[in-house]
Parts: structure tokens; C-alpha cells; sequence
């Protein structure tokens, strides 16, 4: 029988850097091509018949209306980052769970890699990624979410790593994953533990509550278990700024042919 996949989107930022796009919308509201980011998202997921689609929202959350979708509030949106986010959906994971930056667009055969991903937990990494920083002056390639891959697996994740051995490969995280539900058990086993246990600095992050996914996928690695790049061919673009708009409109004018 084949497992069930569902898909998780984290939209609860407030997407300060696109100044006055998102004074009155989320900014997975923000439209590229006469769609939302989010629209865009959950078109390609149903494509793949995932229709199973749940957003946690925070910021302005009720600007959110699609229908068929579940929704989830990180209550404390202003006062956490997007781990908290990731865990308020904790009850929603499956069988099998893509999990999704709310701020990203991508060509739907992305998708198809990440459903294809057999392991326990896989993460989206392009590893051509210097080049598409080129001209982003305000998003420069210092902001990249990095990873270090040696023999097949993850073995740090941090942003802007930029030296590693000669035997490894640094790769960009593109805010995408796939988690088995072993490994959703594993990392809802691991958070609560931390809730109970932990205090002060958090990896990179100035505590738990503040922490980014990254921060939580590197305690994991830390704590011996295995994290695995999916390493992703096709279109994507993370939208931060008015520039990484502009960058998108010129990359993905084809987006309705590459995904239709």
C-alpha cells in the first residue's frame, strides 16, 4: 500500500525585507505572475495528488483563505521563529511529509524528487548555488542556509559555510523536506525533550522558541541520526526582497508551461 504523503507549508513570518508588499498580506500572499506564492505551491502539490495541505500561519494569518486547506496559528508568531512553526503542526505529520518555506517557488519535478526520497529524512539542496547570487545586493550569498555533504549524508547545516574538506561538498538548503514518519516521531521526541531540558543558546539561535529549522536539523545530526541531501535539479528561487522578486519574474517567466 502506498504511504500517504501530506504537505506542511510554514507561512507564519512577517516578510519585513519586501517592505510595503507585506503591510496588509503575509508574505507567502505576495503574488508573482498573478498568484500567490502559496497558490503557486499548492497548485504543484495537488499536481502530484497531495492534497493533504496544511499552513501555519502567524503573521496577518487571516489574509489566508484557500479552500480544502488545513490551517494551523503559531500563536506566538512575533516571538519565535520557524521551528516553533514547524512543531505547531506536529499532529499533522503522516506517513510521509514534505515541509515547505511558505516564501519559495520551484518547478513542480522538485516536488517529484522529494516524493521519490526513500530515506528518513531528506532535505532539498542544490549544489550549483554560488552562481545565483550574482547581482543580489540585497540578499547576498553570506545569507545562504548551507550544508556540508560528506559519503551521502548531511553532517552540518549553518548558514554561509564557505570551506570544507576535500572529500565533502557545500550545497544550499532550499527550505524543503521530506520526513518519514520515523523520523517525525524522532523529531517531535527530540523537541519535547529540549522544551523540558534545554535553556540559553540554541546552536545559532539565541534560544529554542528563536531557533530556524537548521538549528533543529543540526541537533539531530548531532545526535546521530542520519539527515540525507536530496539533491534537487530544476528552477527555485526564495523571495526575501523586492529584488528577489524582480530576480524571479526574469527566471521563471515560463512558469505556467513548466508546471502545467
Amino acid at each position: 500500500m502506498k504511504n500517504k504523503i501530506n504537505a506542511i507549508i510554514l507561512a507564519a513570518g512577517m516578510g519585513n525585507r519586501l517592505s510595503h508588499l507585506t503591510e496588509d498580506i503575509p508574505k507567502g500572499m505576495v503574488k508573482l505572475f498573478e498568484k500567490s506564492l502559496l497558490e503557486m505551491q499548492i497548485d504543484i502539490f495537488k499536481q502530484y495528488d497531495i492534497n493533504d495541505i496544511t499552513i501555519v500561519t502567524g503573521h496577518l494569518g487571516e489574509k489566508i483563505t484557500f479552500p480544502d486547506i488545513n490551517y494551523i496559528k503559531n500563536q506566538n508568531f512575533s516571538l519565535t521563529n520557524i521551528n516553533e512553526s514547524l512543531f505547531c503542526a506536529k499532529e499533522r505529520f503522516q506517513d510521509e511529509s514534505i515541509i515547505s518555506y511558505s516564501d519559495i517557488i520551484f518547478e513542480k519535478k522538485i516536488i517529484e524528487q522529494l516524493v521519490n526520497f526513500n530515506g528518513n529524512i531528506g532535505i532539498g539542496v542544490r549544489l550549483n548555488f554560488k552562481s545565483h547570487y550574482n547581482g543580489r545586493i540585497l540578499h547576498p550569498i553570506s545569507e545562504a542556509e548551507n550544508v556540508v555533504i560528506e559519503n551521502n549524508k548531511i553532517i552540518k547545516i549553518q548558514k554561509n559555510i564557505s570551506k570544507c574538506d576535500n572529500n565533502q561538498n557545500i550545497g544550499e538548503f532550499l527550505g524543503l523536506m521530506k520526513l518519514s514518519k520515523n523520523a517525525s516521531n524522532i523529531l517531535v521526541q527530540k523537541y519535547s525533550e529540549l522544551e523540558n531540558s534545554h535553556a540559553g543558546k540554541f546552536h545559532d539561535a539565541p534560544s529554542l522558541k528563536q531557533a530556524y529549522i537548521t538549528d533543529m536539523l543540526q541537533e539531530i545530526i548531532d545526535s546521530d541520526y542520519l539527515v540525507e541531501p536530496i539533491l534537487i535539479e530544476g528552477k527555485w528561487c526564495e523571495i526575501d526582497t523586492e529584488q528577489d522578486l524582480e530576480f524571479a519574474r526574469q527566471n521563471f517567466k515560463d512558469f505556467k508551461y513548466v508546471n502545467s
